[in-house]
């Protein structure tokens, strides 16, 4: 089910919440750059798709960074907001990431636990290996799923949901994401994107219960294409 208006690529979509996989350089919602966040060009498209009048309802239930590719889900009721929020903080929605790096983690699989504090005046988060005062305990596991020809692909599930946490979490093992010169990678990537990909979303519905899972296509780059 893709619909691919405004370069809106549309996953999934029911009567309660809209599915979609966001692009580099979009922005989940509204912020100081005044750019036009993804929430009004998905409330652009349901206004136009219904042909509805009047302001459309959208509800945001969780953010991914702005460099950063993948899926995203809102909700297009007010009954479906709130239990969507609850499946989000009570961590029953399960998401997988696929990051590409330069070099070999440590080892194919692990788990790596850290304390994260954000610096609010580089909006960057430094990992720590044992407790500080203010830090958040951030948890995730990884695993090398395909070894490229100059970089790794590499599957991340969140335990916890931290200010930049696959970031930071990666590149304090010696693995910053390609294009990340934030936390650490030698070049950009040519959009301004960073190597993160949200691959795949699972949850039971808010409203129906019914099992949804969703798999966002990879950006279209030579690289990313080679992990498939």
């Amino acid at each position: 089910m893709l619909s691919n208006k405004d370069n809106l690529q549309v996953l999934y979509e029911d009567n309660h919440i809209i599915i979609v996989n966001k692009r580099a350089g979009d922005i989940v919602q509204g912020d100081k750059t005044g750019d036009k966040p993804l929430s009004e060009v998905v409330k652009s498209y349901i206004k136009e798709k219904y042909n509805k009048p009047g302001n459309v309802y959208l509800g945001l239930a969780h953010r991914l960074d702005r460099p950063t590719t993948g899926v995203i889900v809102f909700s297009k009721t007010s009954k479906a907001l709130p239990r969507l929020n609850k499946l989000f903080a009570e961590k029953d929605a399960q998401k997988t990431y696929w990051a590409l790096v330069k070099q070999m983690p440590p080892k194919t699989e692990d788990t790596l636990i850290h304390w994260l504090k954000k610096n609010p005046k580089n909006n960057k988060s430094s990992a720590y290996i044992k407790e500080i005062a203010n830090g958040k305990k951030a948890i995730l596991h990884y695993k090398v799923l395909k070894n490229l020809d100059n970089y790794y692909l590499v599957e991340v599930a969140l335990e916890t949901g931290r200010h930049h946490q696959i970031r930071s979490q990666l590149a304090s093992i010696g693995c910053p994401i390609k294009g990340d010169l934030k936390y650490g990678f030698a070049r950009s990537n040519p959009d301004a994107s960073i190597s993160l990909h949200a691959r795949t979303l699972s949850f039971v519905h808010p409203v129906s219960n019914e099992h949804i899972h969703v798999e966002a296509p990879l950006p279209s780059d030579p690289i990313w294409e080679a992990c498939l």
